[in-house]
């Protein structure tokens, strides 16, 4: 009887799980916006490379960007 009730949860339960699983490895929602942060983001070091007047700022960006994403949410 412990064994019915045991898989009776357990095997819908892996089931949801195994399902859930497929349906994310198939969401690529987000993968443009992340392939546009990753063009943006390397123009920018050829920009910083290739001028030293820009550096300054785009540096700057960065560096707020970089202490934004480390703050601690409030």
């Amino acid at each position: 009887m412990f064994l019915n009730t045991v898989l009776s949860v357990y095997v819908p339960t892996r089931t949801f799980v195994a399902h859930q699983v497929k349906q994310f490895a198939k969401r690529t929602e987000g993968a443009s916006a992340i392939e546009y942060a990753l063009i943006v983001a390397m123009v920018a070091i050829v920009i910083i490379a290739v001028s030293p007047g820009i550096q300054t700022s785009v540096k700057g960006m960065f560096d707020s960007i970089k202490a934004g994403l480390d703050a601690k949410p409030t």
